[in-house]
């Protein structure tokens, strides 16, 4: 499995590897290396690159991940030892998030750091902007001793957290179910951790030992108006258990109320299709 993964990504970036390879004195420079493919309707692909003296493939991914968790990218795999790593950038209120892969390796002593944006159908930027994002990281992957000092630095980096997402609960649920539909096993590292700000009905109000369990109320998708294309065919539950201090608010929710709660992601189940979140808080 993984030497047909690497073989395909191999053969999609052919093209940039032979501007890199021609030989390092005239190696193409990051921009220049620069590849788009595709369209919005189909999904957008971006390719940069970069080839950097004495850089073995473990040193490259290190610096890569202090760059990208310093920008707020989330870090989905980190394989340093295999000069391999995938990121996303974070979903937003209006758009799902989409997967950027970077591959580095090294031959006769030159490594060559890969990055691959795959933008959803749907999904679109410029192109100049993609390659001033990607490149402006590339650009400051070092080699030798100073890459050494860089990559044992941003080794342990993690990404900063962000400001929460607002989004509405039927939004939300669509989004983790889809999500859900294409990997499950990526659902807590995409969004564990993370907060959001929630607004929809409250489904019910119930007490779990000591704490608050507020449920949204998420409609099945045959009971939906509109329904988006290609939605998943079943919806996510999200359940928020509520901040300590928040039981005077808690007790005065009922069904069908407008809420808005900020919280932050603890917990999912596949199976039962349910997202938790814990420290609710109504929104100001």
């Amino acid at each position: 499995m993984r030497t047909t993964t690497y073989s395909r990504l191999a053969a999609a970036l052919a093209p940039v590897f032979i501007l890199l390879t021609a030989g390092t004195a005239n190696a193409a420079t990051c921009e220049e290396a620069f590849v788009k493919k595709g369209n919005p309707i189909t999904g957008l692909r971006f390719t940069a690159a970069v080839t950097v003296a004495d850089l073995p493939p473990a040193v490259a991914i290190g610096q890569m991940r202090g760059l990208v968790a310093a920008k707020g990218y989330d870090i989905m795999a980190d394989e340093a030892e295999y000069g391999s790593m995938l990121i996303e950038q974070p979903m937003t209120g209006g758009a799902r998030a989409f997967p950027i892969q970077i591959s580095a390796t090294q031959t006769g002593g030159i490594g060559t750091v890969v990055m691959e944006a795959k933008l959803r159908a749907g999904q679109a930027t410029k192109a100049d902007a993609a390659m001033a994002e990607m490149c402006g990281m590339l650009n400051q992957i070092k080699g030798g001793k100073a890459g050494a000092a860089a990559a044992k630095k941003g080794a342990t980096a993690t990404t900063i957290a962000a400001a929460p997402v607002k989004i509405s609960a039927l939004g939300f649920s669509q989004q983790v179910s889809k999500d859900t539909e294409r990997n499950a096993a990526g659902i807590l590292t995409r969004y564990k951790g993370k907060q959001f700000t929630i607004d929809g009905l409250v489904d019910y109000v119930t007490k779990d030992g000591k704490d608050f369990r507020v449920g949204y109320k998420i409609p099945q998708p045959y009971e939906q108006a509109i329904r988006l294309p290609n939605q998943a065919p079943f919806k996510t539950d999200i359940v928020c258990y509520m901040a300590p201090g928040q039981a005077a608010y808690s007790l005065q929710l009922k069904p069908n109320k407008s809420i808005k709660l900020t919280g932050t992601v603890d917990d999912f189940d596949e199976y039962k299709h349910v997202i938790w979140l814990k420290d609710c808080r109504p929104a100001l």
